[in-house]
């Protein structure tokens, strides 16, 4: 421990705390108060918290000297039970610390309490809840007092001693909260034995459940001389309202241990002992010489004891059981004589007190856990050590004494772990020399790892090179367990590696079954160990470290960690693996650019696997594989081998839609190649335009595909590329030496040419004719059908050059025949629409006459349709000498088949409003053109012109009033199209914009007042 600094430090607290009410003869604390009871039957209550105290005198009416046995104060300071004992027997009080006076418990009346256990986890300051009293007949009883009621609520008993009756001299009770309910753990201790209780329920429950069975207890014979009767013997120490462990002052030694509530199982009686950890503390190590001196006192932190020795207060470490300290208390001269007299404690407010005749002292805590890693540590107790060491230094050493420890027991794995995480007492370079010296690689290689483990990502240069190192030493291990056995291989030096494996490779020795599962479990280790060091081993050093090893499958799969995946891809092809070396191109994170590097190489590997996996591929260029396919499809094939180069372009063209005319010609050249020329006909009838409109329907050069179909001789296919080209002549011409009936289908094809069809069937005739090897009838005879064949496009005469001049006439009779009764069919349809062409020209000279001559009735009522005045109004009024001729003295009108009328002025103005812009100022300038014509016509009949000279200018206004007349009057302006454009046009125009804000309604605020409402 640090002589230093001193864990305890003793304060006093209060010089005369008796009040000359006689002397303290026990005391108790909780929560910063005090209770002291004094030889004269008084408690005194003092509370440092807020600073008062009060005097209570339990003697009061009882005859002869009393005095206060016991006082007891629960762990909030609330609550307080005191025992006076005098010649008149013994009573027990309680009383709340807001009472002035306290409650006598008459049902304990001659019992002497010993003990209190109160329930921490649920007392209340204005209700104790479960109290369990222990009386000095060996008896329990329970006790609630509600302060409110004034009184107590109930007192039980509970439980007596019948096999060894004895007093009852500590009681501690926890509870803990479980599924099934509260459970109750009980300890209580005698002189020689310590009990325990657990249950669930009530009090009373538990306590009835151990009528039939047997209670659990632990016994312990022996005494303690000079007690003073009444002290408290049995201590728990709580941490976070939980107790966590116990000490019990026996006669025989302190027995002390570790509590477990609610973790433990359950037996089938019920019992249990949640008591862990337990050892005994012998009074012999507490004394100096050969006299055993047992303590008459005792409290209890959380790593050490404080014991009352012969007046004298000595602090023990609970864990190695050593004296550390020895407490000096200033004590007046009248109460030296006597020493310290007893100790408590006040568990809330982590406080020890120590007391005698007179005065109180405060015993206060200073960081009691600071040196115990080193109590743990020389221990050996590794674990507990690390859990209670304050900083790394700490930390380290602890390390470091496992570490040396181990390297002595040459327990060298273990020993590099604890040396690996060592980071300020002892240097990388020491420790390395360590294991170098000592000739475990293996060892300094788990060193090394560790190390990297405990490094901080900032230290990259370091990180780097231990990486290297670690991975020199497993290249080292690889070697050796390829060639060697796991015990010939232990015993090579770290230096002289390398030369011994230069020896073994000339040697021939086959490995054990179980070395090789060594060798494979190192690598397996050294290929996690490069996935996980990737990132910081440097790539160009590593790749060089595995090359001069030799370690080729190694040194592939690091240069698929580190992207290099170039160098992994033509490994796989040099080892004739094209199905790994496809796995590897179809990572995403592979560049796209491979693909087309190794595709060559790939597909003469492997043409399925890589075609499949170009298919699988997305964001292929075909284009970029065409070399590699070219240089597949040159290579010779088995006839009834799948051409896969054919399947991936039929895959790119069908379900991509590829448009690259260099796929399209590729795959026409390998349909032409083939032996069935069916798929080359269908491909070349497929439409594969799916672009723009009026696209191509083709993406393949016409010129080359019909160059190579005639190299091949492909020639159903090449008169399928000349009438693709519109060249049907030699489409015919080459279908004719192939089938006739090609050749028909092909002059049908032209639809929109007669001449060049008719011209087309007249070479398929000539053929027939020329070609027929029958007799002459029998020539005459199919070339006559051939022309029913036709449709009617040829006829007789047409093919009748065909046919050598000696040919009988007979032979054609009956096609001339039919070919004239033809003709006269012919014309006489073409009189027949002559005739009607004569009488339809009448029926319209008639309607024209007709015309000329219509007119109608209107009433001289009849109103103008916009301006709502008469129609027969006098023209005057409108003043209409403006190119229009006037009736009389009336206005020139307008009337419609539906029977509205308008005055001429009055439908220009209308439709001119109501038509578009352009369409309204071509009427204005028809009109404004009228006007003027019609005012040179009044000055020029003036004039001395002639009747003739001013017949054209009368022809032109005629003209344009006709013009004037279409573009206002074609339609009746409320029955056409005119009235139904207006639907869409707005009830209020732009300009009508002031007569809409003239409508609106705006707040008068002048006239507004304010009315108040009634309450």
């Amino acid at each position: 421990m640090d002589q230093g600094r001193q864990v305890f430090t003793v304060d006093l607290l209060e010089r005369y705390a008796a009040k000359g009410h006689g002397v303290i003869t026990c005391m108790a604390a909780g929560n910063d108060v005090i209770v002291i009871g004094t030889s004269r039957g008084w408690v005194i209550r003092h509370d440092f918290g807020v600073g008062n105290s009060y005097e209570i005198d339990l003697s009061v009416g009882r005859p002869g000297d009393q005095s206060i046995h016991r006082v007891f104060v629960d762990p909030g300071g609330s609550h307080c039970i005191a025992t006076v004992v005098g010649p008149g027997g013994a009573e027990t009080f309680y009383t709340h610390a807001k009472w002035t006076k306290p409650r006598i418990l008459s049902k304990l009346k001659g019992l002497v309490v010993n003990a209190v256990a109160w329930n921490k986890q649920q007392i209340t300051e204005v209700s104790t809840k479960e109290v369990i009293l222990g009386t000095e007949n060996g008896q329990l009883h329970e006790l609630a007092v509600d302060e409110k009621d004034k009184k107590e609520k109930y007192i039980k008993f509970l439980y007596e001693l019948t096999e060894l009756p004895e007093a009852f001299m500590g009681l501690q009770m926890e509870t803990a909260t479980m599924i099934n309910g509260t459970r109750y753990y009980v300890m209580a201790v005698t002189p020689t034995r310590l009990y325990s209780f657990t249950g669930f329920g009530s009090l009373e429950t538990v306590y009835s459940g151990y009528l039939d069975r047997t209670v659990h207890f632990m016994e312990l014979p022996g005494d303690i001389p000079n007690r003073q009767v009444g002290f408290l013997e049995l201590h728990f120490f709580i941490k976070q309202r939980r107790a966590v462990h116990f000490a019990w002052l026996s006669g025989a030694g302190i027995y002390h241990g570790g509590l477990n509530f609610g973790g433990q199982q359950s037996s089938s009686s019920g019992n249990e002992n949640f008591i862990e950890n337990k050892a005994l503390l012998d009074y012999s190590k507490l004394s100096e010489g050969a006299e055993v001196v047992k303590p008459s006192s005792m409290v209890l932190s959380e790593f050490h004891f404080l014991l009352l020795l012969r007046n004298k207060v000595k602090v023990v470490n609970r864990i190695s059981e050593n004296i550390i300290e020895e407490l000096q208390f200033d004590q007046t001269s009248d109460s030296a004589s006597k020493g310290i007299i007893g100790l408590c404690s006040d568990a809330t407010a982590g406080l020890f007190y120590a007391y005698d005749q007179n005065s109180i002292f405060q015993v206060s805590i200073n960081d009691e856990g600071r040196d115990m890693w080193k109590v743990y540590l020389d221990m050996n107790e590794y674990a507990a050590a690390l859990a209670n060491c304050r900083d790394p230094f700490q930390r380290d050493q602890v390390y470091l004494v496992q570490a040396e420890a181990a390297f002595s027991s040459k327990d060298y794995f273990r020993a590099a772990s604890f040396y690996a995480k060592i980071n300020y007492i002892l240097s990388f370079e020491e420790v390395t020399l360590k294991f170098i010296s000592a000739g475990e690689q293996d060892a300094l290689r788990t060193f090394l790892l560790r190390k990297l483990d405990s490094l901080e990502k900032s230290d990259k240069c370091q990180i780097t090179m231990i990486s290297t190192w670690a991975t020199e030493l497993y290249l080292d291990k690889a070697v050796l367990k390829g060639m060697v056995d796991s015990n010939e291989g232990c015993r090579l030096g770290f230096w002289s590696a390398q030369s011994e494996i230069n020896r073994l490779l000339l040697e021939d020795d086959s490995a054990s079954e179980k070395s090789n599962s060594k060798y494979r479990s190192t690598i397996e280790e050294f290929r996690a160990f490069l996935s996980d060091s990737k990132d910081v081993l440097d790539e160009t050093t590593t790749m060089k470290l595995l090359k001069s090893y030799g370690r080729v499958e190694e040194l592939v799969y690091f240069a698929g960690l580190k992207g290099q995946y170039e160098i992994v891809v033509h490994h796989y092809i040099q080892q004739g693996e094209a199905k790994k070396a496809l796995e590897v191109i179809q990572k995403p994170s592979v560049p796209i650019d491979l693909q087309y590097k190794f595709a060559p190489d790939l597909i003469s590997l492997d043409a399925y696997e890589t075609v499949e996996s170009w298919i699988a591929t997305k964001n292929l260029n075909p284009r970029k594989l065409i070399p590699a396919m070219m240089r597949y499809s040159s290579e010779p094939h088995a006839k009834n081998e799948t051409h896969e180069v054919i399947k991936y372009l039929e895959y790119c063209v069908h379900r991509l839609h590829n448009e690259d005319p260099g796929v399209h010609n590729l795959l026409l050249s390998l349909y032409a190649k083939q032996e069935d020329d069916g798929a080359l006909l269908r491909f070349l009838q497929c439409k594969f335009g799916k672009g723009p409109e009026n696209g191509p329907e083709f993406f393949y050069d016409p010129k080359y595909a019909l160059r190579l179909c005639l190299k091949e001789k492909r020639m159903r296919a090449c008169v399928h590329i000349y009438s693709m080209m519109s060249m049907h002549e030699e489409a015919v011409a080459l279908a004719l030496q192939v089938d006739s009936e090609l050749a028909m289908a092909e002059a049908d094809k032209v639809e929109d040419d007669e001449d060049l069809r008719k011209k087309l069937w007249l070479m398929i005739a000539k053929h027939v004719v020329e070609q027929e090897k029958g007799t002459k009838r029998e020539n005459i005879r199919k070339a006559i059908a051939f022309l029913k064949e036709t449709d009617g496009l040829l006829k007789i005469e047409d093919i009748l050059p065909f046919f050598p001049d000696f040919a009988l006439i007979d032979d054609f009779k009956e096609a001339i025949c039919s070919s004239l009764e033809d003709y006269n069919k012919q014309i006489e349809e073409l009189k027949e629409e002559m005739n009607d062409a004569t009488r339809g020209a009448d029926n319209i000279r008639n309607d024209i006459s007709a015309l000329a001559q219509r007119c109608t009735i209107i009433d001289r009522d009849e109103e103008c349709g916009v301006c709502r005045r008469k129609i027969l109004t006098a023209g005057r009024e409108f003043g209409m000498g403006r190119g229009f001729t006037l009736v009389g003295q009336m206005a020139p009108f307008y009337i419609f088949p539906c029977g509205h009328a308008f005055h001429a002025q009055c439908l220009i103005a209308h439709v001119t409003r109501c038509t578009v812009e352009s369409q309204a100022e071509y009427i204005l300038d028809l009109q404004k053109q009228l006007t003027l014509m019609g005012s040179e016509t009044r000055r020029e009949s003036n004039g001395t012109l002639s009747s003739d000279e001013s017949i054209p200018s009368i022809t032109t206004v005629d003209k344009l009033r006709s013009q004037l007349d279409d573009a206002i009057a074609s339609e009746c302006p409320f029955c056409g199209d005119l009235m139904i454009r207006e639907i869409s046009l707005p009830f209020i125009h732009p300009e009508e914009e002031q007569h809409v804000l003239s409508w609106e309604i705006k707040p008068n605020v002048s006239s507004q007042r304010n009315i108040s409402l009634p309450a």
